[in-house]
């Protein structure tokens, strides 16, 4: 990993003076009396005040209903009604200019003597951590300008960054520039948008977060994500330091971890690391009262759709599900356990359909590549959108076990979609679309609408297929 930026120069080509041009609305027909539609009129441009809006985070309306905003509520997602849907485009101003510099967010580094040393340093600690190998997947709560998450690059662990939009609220931006995964949340009092047992590693410093408050309830929402027999690393003043205050903070940090039946495996210096247990053994034999309870048995833990935090300790699947996955790489191949947990319409065996849709996407993609010249295009960030085995509502959990990322989501209209997407699409990216020949008319006329450049494929089964490629790069837009 290098602390050094390349800045890139832009086609003036991709320079459109958005106030040129404005396209009226109207109605369009076949001549036949048939499909009749609407004709999209060009969005406007944001207005500067609107600059960094985040349609779900930024709703004042909803944020000013809210009884009470103590706990970090103002910070979670409180996405407009319907109707009230953002429909204007613009960009974001994280970066300033001052003379000849530019000044980027951030309250500089989290680690004194660098992020590798940190990350040697924790490896000795426990050397069963293991990254690359055993531990492949971290969330880096409170990440900073994301260096944790960086220079975990080298060492093969993918690492989700997240914050909230607070403050430091551009700090996921910077991460993102960085090429890290990072996304804008907040332990509040909602579930986060990611899987039960998840992630390997969950790591936190000096994150600002009290996680003994309410019985422990935000330690909790960790250990619902923390795989069984994953570790938990916290940096922090109360760890080290022997102010009376501080020392009271630690001994409720280790009072609250040991009714988790987490076990403190190390502390050394300003870090301390615990691991969760492997399965519900030592939740029942607790003493008879002792808190938080387990959750109920029908309690689904992956069910995270805006779910208020619970004050109980997940349970484990008594099959050892999440718990027994392979190592990196091997996992990402490898038909994790937990495909049959997971709620699918499967008329074939569900590692077979595994394999089926694994060699099905490398088809897809090599013809991308191919096809679509992907090799010329310098991609770092890419999202996708609808990832099957690699994500969706109920395939998520599958997703972490082979060592990915992704995020539970709820996508609206066509036009909302549209329209969100090119707010989180960088000025020359590129969205490829691949849907059914009845809806590319509709998705060529928003694309226009929103100032791409869109053009139509075929796919590779050519031009009589029920699938099509709709391609859209996103211009440089000028008021």
């Amino acid at each position: 990993m290098t602390d050094d930026f390349e800045v890139g120069e832009y086609d003036p080509e991709l320079v459109e003076n958005w106030a040129k041009t404005n396209e009226s609305e109207g109605l369009e027909s076949d001549g036949k009396g048939d499909n009749v539609r609407v004709r999209i009129n060009k969005f406007p441009l944001c207005p500067e005040s609107m600059r960094e809006y985040i349609p779900c985070l930024d709703n004042e309306e909803a944020i000013k209903k809210l009884n009470s905003t103590e706990k970090g509520e103002k910070f979670e997602r409180h996405c407009p009604e319907e109707g009230k849907d953002l429909n204007c485009f613009g960009g974001q101003n994280w970066i300033a200019i001052d003379k000849d510099k530019f000044k980027f967010p951030g309250g500089g580094t989290q680690f004194i003597h660098g992020a590798d040393q940190y990350l040697d340093q924790i490896e000795k600690m426990v050397p069963e951590i293991a990254f690359g190998r055993h531990t492949r997947v971290a969330l880096d709560i409170g990440c900073g300008v994301a260096s944790f998450g960086a220079y975990l690059l080298s060492r093969n662990v993918i690492t989700l960054s997240v914050a909230p939009k607070d403050v430091h609220e551009n700090q996921i931006q910077f991460a993102l520039e960085r090429g890290v995964p990072a996304m804008v949340a907040a332990f509040a009092t909602r579930r986060l948008l990611y899987p039960s047992q998840g992630f390997d590693l969950v790591h936190c410093s000096r994150c600002r977060i009290n996680w003994t408050r309410d019985d422990g309830i935000l330690l909790l929402e960790v250990n619902r994500m923390l795989r069984a027999g994953g570790y938990f690393a916290w940096a922090a003043q109360p760890v080290y330091k022997h102010e009376a205050a501080l020392e009271e903070q630690w001994e409720d940090m280790i009072n609250l971890t040991s009714r988790l039946c987490w076990t403190l495996v190390k502390k050394e210096g300003y870090i301390a690391i615990w691991q969760k247990p492997f399965n519900n053994s030592c939740y029942l034999h607790r003493e008879e009262g002792t808190r938080p309870p387990l959750c109920e048995p029908n309690d689904d833990p992956d069910n995270v759709w805006y779910v208020d935090l619970k004050a109980c300790i997940t349970r484990l699947p008594e099959e050892g599900y999440g718990s027994n996955v392979t190592a990196w790489p091997e996992r990402l191949q490898n038909p994790p356990d937990r495909l049959q947990s997971i709620q699918i319409d499967a008329y074939i065996s569900r590692k077979e359909l595994f394999r089926a849709e694994s060699i099905y996407w490398k088809e897809i993609i090599e013809g991308y590549i191919r096809g679509l010249h992907w090799g010329k295009y310098k991609l770092r960030n890419v999202l996708d959108m609808r990832a099957g085995f690699g994500g969706g509502p109920n395939t998520l959990p599958v997703l972490y076990d082979r060592g990915l990322i992704g995020v539970m989501h709820d996508w609206c209209n066509i036009s909302t979609i549209m329209l969100e997407m090119d707010r989180i699409l960088r000025p020359g990216g590129r969205v490829y679309i691949r849907d059914s020949v009845a809806v590319m008319d509709e998705l060529q006329e928003i694309g226009t609408a929103l100032g791409w450049h869109v053009t139509l494929r075929d796919t590779s089964e050519g031009p009589h297929a029920s699938y099509r490629i709709l391609t859209g790069d996103k211009r440089l837009l000028r008021a």
